[in-house]
């Protein structure tokens, strides 16, 4: 990567980095300090509901105001907002409060995501997205592994240190977009591809979409609920916590690149029946710390891999013209599915007990194990059009960053294997080549009906 496009892209992943440190350990304290106060499962999971309930909300909206505004004068805006958010939490405890800051703190972090991804788009075309958006990677994940570190270091300070901290990091986040010399970039207004249709193009897409987020937010916010139950400390459930998102960090290109090589939803299947697996072994196993430890990496790395995987295999089929916004409406149904995770899982929980979240995680994963199956006996899934591409952004414009230059050449020379015209009326395609697929030619098995037989898939 050149010096130039480093240095453009360093103060947004700085900002990042400093605002991922705090935002990395925040639904971790806000869980462990419900139950400690006592409240059940099912309060800590309305609680937690608010933040993705704002997630979702700025994913729709915040984009308007960055228009009105300007990249620099929102970040401050959004990065304020959730020092307050934060901080008021730190004075007073109520649960009900904290679900309202909780929702205007998640509407505001989307917002400064947004500002980071968006600034990050315009640094350079679309040759360069992978090693800008390795880069964003790389900040995310580090922020939030050491995050989870310094939950315990904090906590240890008193109870209003770990809210004084990541007030201070937000507010702190804000310095390094204030320095940089340029004008703001321009973005568009996002339209993404409306749920029906996202549907009827990819519904092993979706479903791998909406899996990822109710999977990912129960990790979150209802896994620290499961490790303080079961006896540990602050200081150790901010480790359990950071060794889950290492694993996320470090099996999440393996996997990729599994499947780059072989059939995508085969990989979601796998990583389905693996979830189940693990949900049966911190089940039935006599866990041991090590042992802990170890499942808790890879159940990391299997529920982050599901909406990169996804994401990937929707994009194999997708028109080039309708990449960008079919990531988006993926990064929509990702917010609605996290939205609802904690409303569903907690009550489970509290029915249960503790073990409720394993029961749940299970029952989902082998939900979507027998979903994806069924959609690979009715539709084998096309070949990979370029390599996968690691991913969880949080905005919009972090959703177009997915779209490379690799991606975009390979759905222009496969989108006259099939008519997806109906599918995206308002976006051009490639006519469907009429006539068998020539002997030298791979064939896509796309449908198995025979009245297809005439087009080449």
């Amino acid at each position: 990567m050149s010096r130039q496009l480093l240095a453009m892209a360093l103060a947004p992943l700085l900002g990042l980095f400093i605002l991922g440190i705090g935002n990395g350990f925040l639904a971790t304290l806000i869980t462990v300090r419900l139950d400690a106060a006592g409240e059940s499962a099912t309060v800590i999971g309305i609680v937690s509901s608010a933040y993705f309930i704002g997630l979702a909300l700025g994913a729709m909206f915040n984009d308007r105001l960055l228009l009105r505004i300007g990249h620099i004068r929102a970040y401050g805006s959004f990065a304020s907002l959730v020092a307050v958010t934060v901080l008021l939490q730190g004075l007073f405890f109520d649960p009900w409060a904290w679900f309202a800051l909780r929702l205007i703190g998640g509407w505001a972090t989307v917002g400064v995501y947004l500002v980071i991804e968006s600034w990050l788009l315009t640094s350079g075309d679309q040759k360069v997205r992978g090693r800008l958006l390795a880069l964003y990677m790389i900040s995310l994940y580090a922020a939030g592994v050491v995050g989870q570190l310094l939950l315990g270091v904090t906590s240890a300070m008193g109870d209003t240190a770990p809210f004084m901290v990541i007030g201070l990091l937000a507010s702190l986040s804000v310095l390094p977009m204030a320095m940089i010399p340029r004008v703001s970039p321009l973005i568009e207004h996002a339209e993404p591809l409306p749920p029906l249709r996202l549907i009827t193009m990819t519904p092993t897409g979706v479903m791998g979409s909406l899996g990822s987020g109710m999977v990912v937010a129960a990790a979150y916010t209802l896994l620290p609920l499961y490790l303080q139950r079961n006896g540990m400390s602050v200081n150790q459930v901010g480790q359990m916590m950071a060794v889950v998102i290492l694993g996320a960090m470090l099996l999440q290109y393996p996997i990729g690149r599994w499947s780059d090589r072989h059939d995508r939803q085969m990989v979601l299947i796998g990583i389905s029946a693996f979830c189940v697996v693990i949900s049966a072994a911190m089940l039935w196993l006599p866990l041991t710390t090590p042992l802990l430890a170890a499942l808790l990496f890879l159940l990391g790395g299997g529920v982050f891999a599901l909406y990169p995987v996804a994401v990937s295999h929707a994009a194999d089929r997708a028109p080039a013209g309708a990449l960008v916004r079919m990531s988006q409406g993926l990064l929509l149904i990702n917010s609605i599915g996290a939205t609802i995770s904690p409303l569903m899982i907690s009550p489970v929980m509290t029915a249960m007990g503790d073990a409720g979240l394993f029961w749940a995680f299970g029952s989902l994963s082998l939900f979507f194990l027998l979903f994806f199956s069924w959609r690979r006996s009715v539709r084998p899934a096309p070949v990979p059009v370029a390599p996968f591409t690691p991913t969880t952004p949080m905005s919009n414009a972090g959703a177009e960053l997915v779209v490379t230059e690799e991606l975009m050449q390979g759905a222009l020379e496969h989108e006259h294997l099939e008519d997806l015209s109906d599918v995206v009326p308002e976006v051009d395609v490639a006519e469907p080549v009429v006539g068998p697929p020539a002997e030298d030619e791979t064939h896509i098995a796309y449908y198995d009906d025979v009245e297809q037989v005439g087009v080449r898939k």
